[in-house]
């Protein structure tokens, strides 16, 4: 009985590996074994930084609330109690929106806090 190959499923397998490679670094975008080793580790990456990112905006936003809230004479610990006490249910990333683009609707928050 002859040998079978899949050859059509085999080379699309490959073909999708290395169109995810493209724009990749020398061999890491035209020698298969490279490519699949580059684009596994690529797709750990993305699906760890997923959720980094989320750390990361979180960062910034307290640290941009807490610059605005000390120009206003509070600091961010006291803000955010001031914020639970009052029943005001304003998340970090609209308080930061706020604290950047809009200082005079940040302000009455903080006035009304305070």
């Amino acid at each position: 009985m002859p040998r079978s190959v899949n050859s059509v499923a085999s080379r699309k397998r490959r073909k999708k590996i290395l169109k995810a490679a493209k724009g990749y670094f020398g061999a890491r975008s035209k020698v298969y074994t490279v490519a699949k080793n580059a684009v596994d580790k690529a797709m750990l990456y993305s699906y760890r930084d997923r959720r980094n990112k989320k750390r990361v905006f979180r960062r910034l936003w307290i640290a941009r609330i807490n610059a605005a809230s000390r120009a206003e004479g509070t600091t961010y610990s006291k803000l955010i109690h001031g914020l639970k006490q009052n029943n005001i249910d304003l998340n970090r990333k609209v308080l930061a929106d706020l604290a950047m683009n809009n200082n005079n609707a940040f302000k009455a928050i903080v006035d009304k806090v305070k």
